[in-house]
């Protein structure tokens, strides 16, 4: 049932980790979200040992799947600490680590990565292992980014363009009522493309806005509906650079909910300038959702 705070809507959790104090900040993330949404958490350690079995030696071998389980030992024990009614289950995976946390997210999972990491899988640095993951997922990934501070707003904030972002926001809705915080939809259209020219700006410009507030409303009212007790805020904003006042909206959001690229099944193979300049920039974790009909959001 919609507008309820069960988690059951977003998935079991999968988080890569890999020794680095990003993966390690991303497991930290992946369990609080795990208990929120009331299911359990996955820990993956990809080795990536079956891809270098020619130039690997089987006590090289050996040696990196021992420190692989005990990180995945430690971990699971330190999150055990924190969090001791979470069901926790841990993977050394001899694949490679995209493809590893792929399999493990399956049809319904959300993949954590970093925002950075070592080298290998020993590499969640976006523009490698980071990216990828991102780019071919066929599930939600959230990329965890500044949360050094521990400090909660009590907000998600969801990037909509219009009606076909509603299960964007209805995800977002789900994430923001877990936690008990308040949901705003933030729409952000660029001016110079919203306009045929120059001499036609100022004539234009205010029936754009219109236009633009009326299709953010109508995905706004939709969400009032199927989630009542969650407080909805919608606005909607012009700006020449849409990547830069949805960085500076992350500021104050716990969570930044946003779709891939409309183009393609997944979120990937391109990623588009303002996801892109958000998984190097946000000030928070940002939530990735692929555009296919496999998320259990596009069935509604």
């Amino acid at each position: 049932m919609e507008g309820t705070v069960s988690g059951s809507g977003l998935g079991s959790v999968i988080v890569g980790v890999d020794g680095s104090q990003s993966a390690r900040q991303a497991a930290l993330w992946a369990a609080a979200e795990a208990v929120r949404r009331e299911r359990p958490l996955h820990i993956v350690y990809a080795a990536d040992t079956d891809g270098r079995a020619l130039y690997l030696s089987a006590p090289t071998v050996e040696r990196i799947h021992r420190a692989g389980r005990a990180l995945l030992d430690d971990t699971a024990a330190a999150l055990a600490q924190r969090h001791p009614d979470l069901s926790v289950t841990t993977e050394l995976s001899r694949g490679a680590p995209v493809a590893s946390l792929h399999r493990c997210a399956g049809r319904r999972g959300t993949i954590v990565v970093g925002n950075r990491g070592l080298g290998g899988f020993n590499s969640l640095m976006l523009g490698s292992v980071g990216l990828k993951t991102v780019m071919g997922a066929q599930t939600p990934v959230v990329v965890v980014r500044g949360v050094d501070d521990g400090v909660e707003t009590g907000v998600v904030l969801a990037a909509v363009r219009d009606e076909h972002d509603l299960a964007v926001a209805r995800h977002a809705a789900r994430e923001a009522a877990v936690r008990g915080a308040s949901l705003r939809m933030l729409h952000v259209w660029h001016v110079l493309q919203s306009v045929g020219s120059v001499v036609s700006m100022l004539d234009d410009v205010e029936e754009i806005a219109a236009e633009h507030a009326r299709r953010l409303n109508a995905v706004a009212d939709r969400i009032r509906e199927e989630f009542p007790a969650l407080s909805v805020r919608a606005d909607a904003e012009k700006s020449v650079s849409v990547a830069g006042v949805l960085v500076e909206a992350s500021r104050d959001a716990d969570l930044l909910v946003m779709g891939g690229r409309r183009s393609s099944a997944a979120v990937g193979p391109t990623l588009g300038r303002a996801t892109h300049s958000l998984l190097h920039h946000s000030h928070g974790p940002v939530e990735l959702l692929p555009r296919n009909a496999g998320t259990p959001e596009s069935a509604s």
